[in-house]
């Protein structure tokens, strides 16, 4: 079992880690936990976040198969978000939207891209008890 203390760990591509900090913690508001020659370690919305210098990085921004982000469970968090994003003008792949209209399982969505391509997916589920 997860104890809260517990930190999910994230590694992903970073062409350049300039951006990445100026992205994520400037842009998102994470903080700066690490920086190395080669890597730089974020708390993530209290989550390890790496970016690695790489090569290797997306040709492209596609949600699909593979994004990461937060499923908030307040909507006050979400909305304080879509601020954030709208005010500092950051890069927004789609949303913010309502997907699965009139079930159970919807869900406001923002999906927003990175400078190395990666893709981050936000959301908040009507019903709390979704978010896992």
């Amino acid at each position: 079992m997860r104890d809260p203390r517990d930190a999910c760990h994230v590694a992903i591509p970073a062409r350049d880690l300039d951006e990445a900090v100026e992205f994520y913690v400037f842009g998102l508001g994470a903080k700066l936990a690490r920086r190395y020659d080669d890597r730089v370690t974020f708390d993530f919305f209290g989550d390890q976040l790496v970016c690695h210098l790489s090569e290797n990085v997306p040709a492209e921004a596609v949600a699909y198969p593979r994004h990461f982000g937060v499923s908030f469970a307040r909507a006050e968090d979400f909305d304080r978000l879509v601020r954030v994003v709208e005010h500092r003008k950051l890069t927004v792949l789609s949303g913010p939207s309502l997907r699965f209209e009139g079930t159970a399982e919807q869900h406001r969505t923002l999906f927003l891209v990175d400078p190395s391509n990666n893709v981050l997916e936000f959301k908040n589920y009507d019903d709390p008890r979704l978010q896992y």
